[in-house]
């Protein structure tokens, strides 16, 4: 039979050293490991590849808010080794404009760097940042492009931050990043930063740091250039590993210093982009501190994905919605964001990612009126048209073996929604496939199928007893349909 599936994505998965997860109680559900955030990770990054969508797991932050956890975190470790040097002011539609400099005096004695701080690629290309400039000059540039749409490549947007910024003399300029992927962490290092990375990167050294290792385990300073001097190669290899455990514990997905100015024992990243691993969340997210996870550029939340968040934050459970495409025939209502990641890739697994409308979960707990408000939500995108071909609409209700989440209590927030959407889902010709298992799912599941009888509308209920994907390729025999 080979290696069990998830044994091999055990084997396959970047477990950072932590005994919190030997404390933890893993809930498999026939291949899937439920409680581990670097799995779930990992899955989700095949879903992204596949998919080219805004990943789940790794999410993006302000330039802002990764400096702002650099300089908060760094002495913790650095020490007074080396030094940051960096500052930062963040500039929003509501920014006082007074308080921001009382606040941060440098702004009026130092010449500045502006830039928007919203996920934009190669902003030194696209003429978006603003350099050697004084205090007045920068709230003027501000001003001017604040709340106002522009285009960058093909995507048009709205500029509502920006970032301020000392603006720095001369000094050397080097790159640094890392990146996580399925073999562990690569970090990538150049001594020739700047705007033209990419068409100088046979210039970059790759250091690999597997699963299941540290970075003391690695090479570091064999692997830095030859034309370092021996010098920086000292400071680099003490730097590198910095980082880097700053990068582990922080659970980021990708952080990027490019280009990272030097000067002495004095850094300053000039620009960062960030992505965290958002599963980390009850772990690390107090070191976060108070961040946010913005839009990629050029994509307003919608006010469905609005309403969702706003219900998040008033529960202790989680609610998430992600709209892919309003237009698609798939959609699903997921309990647990492990199942949700299963869910979703073995529609892109099927060939349907074209057709997948939406990825959320709904998880911890909620109650049935929190579970009906998200399933009222779901279900209101799902009936406002029918499938332009005429195919029948697919609403997979799906989820593993919940572990304390009361499966009765939410498929009764799901059975009311469904009982007040009756007609609409009537009109889509919509076809339900449910699968669910944990406390008190018998009972569940028996009132789900009392519903399918008086319903009008086809659904098909299992529970544990079967795959969690297998009720995915069952809903999707409907594809001939």
């Amino acid at each position: 039979m080979g290696i069990p599936k998830f044994l091999f994505i055990i084997m396959h998965c970047k477990v950072r050293v932590s005994d919190e997860y030997k404390r933890q109680k893993i809930i498999s559900d026939h291949f899937f490991l439920l409680t581990c955030p670097e799995i779930r990770q990992i899955i989700k990054i095949r879903i992204c590849k596949r998919m080219e969508v805004e990943c789940m797991a790794q999410r993006a932050i302000r330039e802002y808010d990764a400096k702002r956890m650099l300089e908060r975190l760094w002495k913790g470790y650095f020490g007074d080794a080396v030094v940051f040097a960096g500052k930062a002011a963040q500039v929003t539609p509501h920014t006082d404009w007074d308080q921001l400099q009382a606040e941060n005096p440098w702004l009026g004695r130092e010449k500045l760097v502006v830039k928007p701080d919203q996920l934009i690629g190669k902003r030194g290309k696209h003429g978006l940042i603003f350099l050697n400039t004084d205090f007045p000059a920068a709230k003027k540039w501000i001003q001017e492009r604040m709340s106002k749409p522009i285009t960058v490549g093909q995507v048009t947007g709205v500029l509502d931050h920006f970032i301020i910024e000392p603006f720095l003399p001369e000094s050397k300029e080097y790159y640094l990043a890392i990146k996580s992927d399925r073999e562990g962490d690569t970090i990538f290092f150049s001594p020739s930063g700047g705007m033209d990375i990419e068409e100088n990167w046979e210039k970059v050294v790759s250091i690999q740091v597997p699963v299941a290792t540290s970075v003391e385990d690695a090479d570091v300073a064999g692997k830095l250039p030859a034309a370092l001097s021996n010098q920086e190669k000292a400071f680099f290899t003490t730097f590198i590993k910095g980082i880097f455990k700053f990068y582990s514990d922080l659970h980021f997905a990708f952080l990027e210093f490019n280009p990272l100015a030097v000067t002495g024992n004095r850094v300053v990243p000039l620009d960062i982009k960030a992505r965290l691993d958002d599963t980390a969340s009850f772990e690390v997210g107090k070191k976060w501190g108070d961040i946010s996870f913005p839009p990629p550029f050029g994509r307003a939340p919608s006010r469905e994905e609005l309403y969702i968040k706003e219900l998040d934050e008033g529960t202790g459970a989680s609610l998430k919605l992600t709209i892919l495409n309003p237009k698609g025939r798939i959609w699903t209502l997921n309990a647990g964001g492990g199942a949700s990641v299963v869910y979703t890739d073995t529609i892109v697994d099927l060939g349907f990612a074209k057709d997948l409308a939406n990825y959320g979960e709904y998880s911890g707990n909620p109650s049935t009126e929190f579970t009906y408000k998200y399933a009222r939500t779901i279900l209101d995108l799902f009936t406002r048209e029918k499938d332009p071909e005429g195919k029948p609409k697919i609403l997979i209700i799906g989820g593993g073996i919940a572990n304390f989440t009361d499966v009765a209590q939410t498929l009764a927030g799901i059975i009311q929604a469904l009982t007040e959407y009756r007609d609409q889902l009537k009109a889509v010709n919509a076809r339900i496939y449910l699968r669910r298992g944990g406390p008190n799912w018998q009972e569940g599941l028996r009132k789900v199928k009392e519903l399918g009888k008086t319903l009008g509308v086809p659904i098909e209920v299992h529970g544990p007893e079967m795959h969690m994907t297998r009720i995915v390729s069952i809903a999707l025999q409907e594809r001939q349909a």
